[in-house]
């Protein structure tokens, strides 16, 4: 019997001991998991640290930074590799023995930079003939026979203009991402100018409308800036949208 007492007092002392353990254990695993957190998060900040401009000569560097990269993308330069850029960049100051001679950089950057400002222009021309194929199919987009799409938004009671005339206009031009581009209602100032002195689509849209109209069109590259896009907001090949209200006829 009082062996059988002993084994019992034995049985629980063990599991007492076995649940002080297991919770001793749970307890260093939770402490490792959260040094183990704080560890990822002090590599990150090695490997990404904040960048800190306070002098000219940071802000400098930075701003080239900016400006060349700005650059490089506009032209379709995505796939370069940001690391042997700065590598390279690393080897020039450095005065490192370079491993391509400025005058080969320069012959194979030329023929990079033209396949990957074709094949952007490539993709911009699918991309808005995709989009257009789309839109012409969504309820309230009138496709005219030139290609120019275009929706109605308020309905007007004025004249149409016609080639001879001049039209003061309100408008918003982005490109099918969403970025805004040029805008009078930003600016707080109507534009005025002839009906022909704007882009193809804009001239034949205009005719179709009436004063107090406001539309969206959405125009096709060929009816905007065609392969050779306008500055550095709009590419080449770029499907436009434009919301436009005509407020009067000069």
């Amino acid at each position: 019997m009082k062996n059988l007492a002993l084994t019992s007092i034995l049985i629980v002392v063990n599991s007492i001991a076995f649940g002080q353990s297991k919770k001793e254990l749970q307890s260093q695993v939770n402490q490792l998991k959260v040094e183990s957190q704080n560890l990822k998060k002090e590599m990150e900040s090695l490997k990404n640290p904040v960048l800190q401009l306070t002098d000219k000569h940071t802000k400098a560097s930075y701003g080239l930074g900016v400006l060349v990269a700005s650059n490089i993308k506009a032209q379709g330069g995505d796939s370069l590799s940001l690391d042997v850029i700065v590598a390279a960049i690393k080897d020039v100051f450095n005065n490192k023995t370079l491993l391509m001679q400025q005058q080969e950089c320069s012959s194979i950057v030329q023929q990079y930079m033209q396949e990957a400002s074709k094949l952007k222009s490539m993709k911009a021309r699918e991309e808005g003939q995709r989009f257009l194929l789309e839109n012409k199919t969504k309820p309230g987009v009138t496709t005219t026979a030139s290609g120019l799409q275009y929706q109605v938004l308020t309905v007007g009671k004025g004249k149409a203009p016609t080639t001879n005339d001049q039209v003061t206009v309100h408008y918003t031009g982005k490109l099918l991402d969403g970025t805004e581009f040029d805008s009078s209602v930003s600016r707080g100032s109507p534009s005025t100018f002839g009906v022909t002195q704007v882009i193809a689509g804009w001239t034949e849209a205009l005719q179709l409308m009436r004063e107090g109209d406001k539309w969206v069109l959405f125009i096709p590259e060929n009816l905007a800036y065609g392969d050779r896009g306008a500055g550095s907001q709009i590419p080449p090949y770029a499907t436009l949208v434009f919301e436009i209200e005509l407020i009067k006829i000069n």
